[in-house]
């Protein structure tokens, strides 16, 4: 015998399939039937030389059949088996035609073969030993068969067992286990139930991954109809689940939308009407249907800025002063000249003067217009506020006759200056509509630490009560801003940042560059829109 394409198949007399027997050529491995499990082995190695073979240590509890499902001219089966002996003490007494399989190999001798594959070995000596003289306990209590368990399965071919129990011999009455010999209990012996085919089910799988990252795509599973049949689920034809409604095998999905950054208003005015705040504008994640929907949606690396700080100018409680006044105080001299200084809150009201801090500006500044000649003269002090904010009031102020000389001024009697006309200690006072003049701050800091920035100040007309006029001549009106010029920003260079393909201008014009894999491939074109962008935007803040 040699090792053939052909293939065995086993079955019982009862025509039920345990290996081969669907003309389906089933996996080598282990397989249940008949009342014992057989070990089915087929070599698959190419230069293997030994054939399949059915193994099974036995009882059986039915008679099988061999067949052979042909390929080429049969070069022979072997085939060896063993036969309970009938004068073995208490063995049991077989059926007609009952056939214990031992094992069915493949290639052997022609001899075997010509003695049509059946061979008696000399009975088992063990069945011939007498049986141990039974106990005392043995006599009074015995094993009895009550019954058998539930069915292993309610279809598709289960398995139940039968049930001994202890009882006296003489009443048949239920005992204790331990009363009776453990060594003569009968083993259990299997057989099978529920041979009936279960109903035929639909088998569903696990749906696959949707077609599309974004927005609607499909999804798709397998559906097959199934049924068991002696521990084996096969696929059947559909028919067999007619009674069922079959489940469907594709759906739409929808990973997430679709959607993309969109700015949705101009910036607002600044929140703050001095100094530094913030404005705001709207930017939304929309879908590809126009409807707003959560950020997340969108790539969150993308979105543009809603907020940013704004400089409204020099804010509150800065300092407002004038210019110097044109002629010294003195017209010989030590002197000085003034100028007016103010801490203003906003813009139309003022704050106690150390409210700004204690780096007050000066309000005035020594001069001198030359020596004088040691003479006496009529000295006044400055008039006082008109008692009357509008219309008619009066003043005073301090008049004295003092020497000046170069060594300062000396205060006299007065009629020291009796030859000279003493100027008015009182006079009145006619409040009119009050002049307004230019007032500004200091100039605040570069707005850039580098290239080309501004720096502002603020600038008001002011009446000499403080109110806010707009009767200052315009064209005397000092700039509130101006260009600053630090040193040149150095320029950022990376050198990893290049494009990595001749063709990265498709990916810019087709507006790719929000994905992270087109950032990295496209990295130096990518880069420059971005730039572009960005300078664009502050253009238009």
């Amino acid at each position: 015998m040699v090792k053939s394409r052909n293939y065995l198949a086993l079955l019982s007399r009862s025509g039920r399939s345990i290996i081969n027997g669907n003309w389906a050529i089933d996996r080598p491995g282990m397989y249940e039937g008949v009342g014992t499990m057989f070990t089915y082995r087929r070599p698959n190695e190419i230069s293997s030389t030994a054939g399949e073979s059915f193994l099974a240590e036995g009882p059986t509890n039915e008679i099988l059949d061999v067949f052979m499902i042909y390929q080429q001219p049969n070069p022979g089966v072997r085939y060896e088996f063993i036969m309970p002996s009938e004068n073995a003490v208490d063995a049991p007494h077989p059926k007609q035609n009952q056939l214990d399989v031992n094992a069915v190999n493949g290639p052997s001798t022609p001899e075997d073969h010509e003695r049509s594959g059946v061979r008696h070995p000399p009975p088992v000596p063990d069945n011939q030993l007498p049986a141990a003289p039974p106990t005392t306990r043995a006599r009074e209590y015995n094993w009895k068969l009550s019954g058998t368990t539930d069915c292993s399965a309610s279809c598709g071919r289960g398995s139940r067992f039968s049930v001994f129990v202890c009882v006296h011999r003489g009443t048949h009455a239920l005992a204790p286990s331990d009363l009776c010999d453990s060594s003569t209990k009968p083993s259990p012996q299997e057989e099978p139930c529920n041979v009936q085919p279960c109903p035929a089910f639909w088998d569903i799988g696990e749906w696959s991954e949707c077609s599309k990252t974004c927005g609607l795509g499909v999804q798709h599973r397998q559906v097959l109809c199934r049924q068991a049949y002696t521990n084996h689920t096969l696929n059947v034809h559909s028919s067999r689940c007619r009674h069922l409604e079959r489940p469907e095998t594709s759906s739409s999905c929808q990973m997430k939308i679709c959607s993309e950054w969109q700015i949705r208003s101009d910036w607002s005015p600044c929140s703050v009407p001095c100094g530094v705040g913030q404005r705001s504008r709207e930017v939304h994640c929309v879908s590809n249907v126009g409807d707003i929907v959560a950020d997340d949606e969108c790539n969150m690396k993308l979105r543009p800025s809603d907020v940013e700080n704004c400089d409204a100018g020099v804010c509150t409680k800065s300092w407002f002063f004038s210019d110097w006044s044109a002629q010294c105080s003195a017209d010989c001299g030590a002197g000085v000249r003034t100028r007016s200084v103010q801490c203003l809150t906003n813009h139309i009201s003022s704050l106690p003067l150390e409210r700004c801090g204690a780096q007050r500006p000066p309000e005035a500044q020594p001069c001198n217009n030359g020596p004088c000649e040691s003479r006496t003269e009529w000295f006044t002090g400055p008039w006082s506020q008109c008692s009357a904010e509008c219309g008619s009031g009066g003043q005073q102020r301090a008049v004295v006759c003092l020497m000046r000389s170069d060594e300062g001024f000396v205060v006299m009697p007065a009629y020291e200056c009796s030859s000279l006309d003493k100027p008015l200690s009182q006079q009145s006072c006619f409040i009119k509509t009050c002049g307004a003049k230019w007032f500004h701050t200091d100039w605040s800091a570069c707005s850039k630490t580098c290239e080309t920035g501004y720096r502002v100040r603020e600038v008001r007309c002011l009446t000499d009560d403080m109110m806010t006029s707009e009767r200052c001549d315009e064209t005397l009106k000092p700039p509130d801003k101006e260009e600053c010029h630090p040193e040149p920003c150095l320029p950022l260079i990376d050198e990893k940042c290049r494009d990595k393909y001749f063709n990265c201008n498709v990916v810019v014009q087709a507006r790719l560059c929000v994905y992270d894999y087109y950032q990295m491939a496209c990295c130096a074109s990518c880069t420059r829109v971005a730039q572009r962008s960005s300078e664009h935007w502050a253009q238009r803040s």
